[in-house]
């Protein structure tokens, strides 16, 4: 699009979201870029006080809480043009019904992958130094470790595999350089030279699995990922292998994987699980050998600021004609995490 009119925007999420998102002047560059009133934050496209804007509407600035884009939804929205997602992944969001007209979507999933693979880095650290088995043995004798304890730990030469070259995987692995790590990488749609590129080796997935003294998932939560570490693939991880998940719980069979960490053969450093939260009884809230926290490492706090930023600018990009920088097509979303 390119015209002296803005585009008429209106935005879809919990209005919780939108002060952080788009603090005071990131908002009025927003709105020198499109005909949008702040005031209107839709949760139900079948809101009557919302039917005059959203007819109206060529985009929706969507996040986190909008309701899916079916055809329900779309009806309301009859000149919708394009979807500017100030999120991570749009897969909940969009349907069939939104690729059939050919809206353009725009997700800020490149900035929402930077604090993730920031905490996951930040895990693999403290999990080479054996810093939370560290700190339970010092909470129990107050007392430093022996040489004998700390044989075994360190991140010189720690094997790292890497599950997925998402946008977080490949984010991570830029953060992993620096290191001395040996990096291993499973993805089914990355190629051996391509891998190389990224700094690590191609492998399976069983020999990643065996190979790894931490392993890291980045894959997105589709079918083909359901439980891809199940008990069998669990059991080829090494005595003493941790797993850390910043993904998503369905990756993972968690009775399986539940198991495998009350009998203390692994450890894990688990942000997400299945079903989230987790039961009040599950033994994952007490274990020493589990590192849990509640889908922290995604965009919180002043990291939203980012998510709101790649927005305003696809905004202005769209409004002069120019290509999304980050858009997102249907076949992305086996890819995307």
């Amino acid at each position: 699009m390119s015209s002296a009119q803005p585009p008429r925007a209106v935005f879809a999420m919990d209005p919780v979201h939108l002060p952080r998102l788009f603090p005071t002047p990131l908002m009025a560059r927003l709105r020198q870029a499109a005909e949008v009133d702040p005031a209107l934050v839709v949760r139900d496209f079948a809101d009557p006080a919302a039917a005059d804007a959203l007819a109206r509407a060529e985009v929706l600035i969507t996040g986190w809480g909008c309701p899916r884009l079916d055809e329900r939804a779309l009806a309301a929205v009859p000149g919708l043009r394009a979807v500017l997602h100030a999120a991570g992944s749009i897969r909940s969001l969009v349907g069939e019904a939104l690729w059939r007209r050919g809206v353009a979507v725009s997700s800020a999933v490149t900035g929402n992958a930077v604090p993730v693979a920031e905490y996951t880095l930040a895990m693999i650290l403290l999990a080479g130094k054996d810093a939370f088995g560290h700190r339970e043995r010092y909470r129990a004798t107050h007392a430093f470790p022996s040489p004998a304890e700390t044989a075994g730990i360190g991140n010189l030469g720690r094997r790292v595999g890497v599950v997925g070259a998402s946008r977080v995987g490949r984010r991570l692995l830029e953060l992993l350089r620096p290191y001395d790590f040996e990096i291993l990488l499973y993805d089914p749609y990355v190629d051996a030279a391509e891998a190389v590129g990224l700094g690590a080796r191609p492998v399976s997935l069983d020999e990643l699995l065996r190979g790894s003294d931490i392993v890291t998932l980045h894959a997105p939560d589709i079918p083909e990922t359901h439980h891809m570490l199940d008990r069998s693939a669990l059991a080829l991880l090494r005595d003493g292998g941790v797993l850390i998940n910043t993904s998503r719980g369905a990756l993972v069979d968690q009775d399986a994987l539940t198991d495998e960490l009350v009998s203390g053969r692994l450890s894990a450093i688990l942000d997400v699980t299945e079903p989230e939260p987790l039961p009040a009884g599950s033994p994952l809230h007490t274990l020493p050998n589990v590192f849990l926290t509640p889908h922290i490492a995604g965009s919180l706090g002043n990291e939203l600021e980012r998510l709101g930023r790649i927005v305003v600018e696809e905004l202005e990009r769209w409004a002069q004609g120019l290509a999304p920088a980050h858009e997102v097509r249907q076949a992305d979303l086996a890819r995307v995490a």
